[in-house]
């Protein structure tokens, strides 16, 4: 019987190893402190993994357009500067507007906690800036043409 153990190349000693190690880990497993969840735990978890996942699935959408949208805003950027004779301060604000901005949609955007900015605003603009400039500016003042002239300039 000795040599039929020896013939199949495992040894007595091996078999001993193996129960200890498995052994060890059962015990490793069973002293491993356990987290219970709270009563809303899951239904936040597989909130906040339904937002991911809904996260990547629309920035699949959204970020090839986006580099379609910045690629196209550096080449009609390069034909403004040459139309202008070297403007700088047009090609600027060509490639601003579309470079800049956001390239990936986050779970907060799709919460409304974050904006998603598709058209990129001035390093110094803030999002609602514009639209606050615009409602608070005084009223203008018409002024008569005496001139002759009507609004197409006949």
């Amino acid at each position: 019987m000795k040599n039929e153990s020896r013939g199949s190349g495992r040894s007595p000693s091996r078999g001993r190893v193996r129960r200890l190690m498995a052994g060890l880990v059962a015990i490793a497993l069973w002293a491993v402190p356990t987290v219970a969840p709270a009563a809303g735990g899951l239904k936040e978890t597989g909130r906040e993994g339904g937002l991911g996942a809904a996260a990547a699935l629309s920035t699949l959408v959204y970020a090839p357009v986006k580099l379609v949208y910045a690629t196209g805003g550096v080449l009609v950027s390069g034909f403004a500067w040459a139309f202008t004779a070297g403007d700088s301060g047009v090609a600027e604000t060509v490639l601003t507007r579309s470079l800049r901005g956001n390239y990936v949609i986050t779970p907060d955007h799709l919460t409304g906690a974050q904006e998603l900015v598709f058209i990129g605003r001035d390093v110094g603009e803030k999002a609602g800036a514009a639209v606050a400039a615009v409602s608070t500016a005084p009223p203008a003042e018409e002024k008569l043409d005496t001139s002759g002239y009507d609004e197409n300039g006949w």
